[in-house]
């Protein structure tokens, strides 16, 4: 079993990520926002992070930059982040964005997703 964190600021989507996630039997912790987030990244030390993109105050990108590239995470750097976009056809942009932000986020899905989908990507990245 997989221990998955989920940054998102929306309930529904977090109840729905913890339904679907569960329901495949992973465990899952919450966080609302990117610094919640980061800070859960050290207490719970997931397997993989589930990331929203837009959150206020920091959003997804600049967590996963956090994440990523700051010496206080580097024995964090290596947990695979799959990020989530409400934009729909986003790949372009969001990998300009990425480049923009030098991160390096391990996939990315957009909202609404397909919880098969979903479910596919996280085997995948749990895999690696």
């Amino acid at each position: 079993m997989a221990k998955i964190l989920v940054v998102d600021d929306d309930p529904d989507i977090q109840i729905a990520l913890k339904s679907i996630l569960e329901g495949s039997a992973h465990q899952v912790v919450a966080a609302h926002d990117g610094d919640e987030g980061l800070r859960k990244v050290v207490e719970e030390r997931p397997d993989l992070i589930v990331l929203d993109v837009m959150m206020p105050r920091k959003h997804g990108f600049e967590v996963c930059r956090e994440l990523k590239t700051d010496p206080t995470y580097q024995s964090f750097a290596q947990i695979p982040v799959l990020m989530l976009t409400v934009y729909p056809d986003e790949r372009q942009r969001i990998h300009r964005s990425m480049r923009k932000w030098d991160i390096a986020a391990d996939d990315y899905i957009q909202k609404p997703f397909d919880p098969q989908e979903l479910l596919s990507r996280v085997k995948d990245l749990l895999s690696k």
